[in-house]
């Protein structure tokens, strides 16, 4: 299980233009590592595009932003592009980090169970540990939330 004070699991992930990203390269930022369930969804669409219109602060407080799905590479460009977003998405397609993170769970949606995402949020300070969890994410308010805790963690 990922919790709190506990180092951030690594993992090598293709991005929106096929480059891999190792967590473990960016040892000594900050990073917001957000798993979402679907690119181009309307709740996954609003959580990038706040992300996005607060991104200047996220880089003034040096913190490197993740999007996480398992939708494809292709998927991820096509959503980046159409939404103009500043960050990196990360294709899990295998599902393996985001069963590794622990988000990967059952669902239900009108009485039909399904397996999916979990909108879930880590953030991990620049020793690679995490020092927030975010649960049951509210897409609008997300970013601000981050960035207050970004404030408080980084003094």
């Amino acid at each position: 299980m990922v919790t709190v004070n506990k180092k951030a699991p690594n993992f090598s992930l293709p991005d929106q233009k096929g480059k891999i990203h190792k967590l473990s390269n960016y040892l000594g930022k900050w990073i917001l590592l957000y798993f979402y369930p679907k690119d181009d969804t309307s709740g996954c669409t609003k959580e990038a595009c706040m992300i996005r219109d607060e991104f200047p602060n996220f880089k003034k407080l040096k913190c490197q932003v993740f999007g996480i799905s398992i939708d494809s590479v292709e998927s991820h460009d096509k959503f980046v592009k159409k939404y103009k977003l500043p960050f990196t998405l990360l294709s899990d397609e295998k599902k393996k980090v985001v069963e590794k993170y622990g988000v990967w769970a059952q669902k239900s949606m009108y009485g039909k169970k399904y397996m999916g995402t979990i909108r879930t949020s880590f953030l991990i300070n620049p020793k690679g540990k995490i020092v927030k969890v975010y649960e049951k994410v509210n897409p609008e308010k997300h970013a601000e939330e981050v960035l207050r805790d970004l404030e408080i963690f980084s003094k």
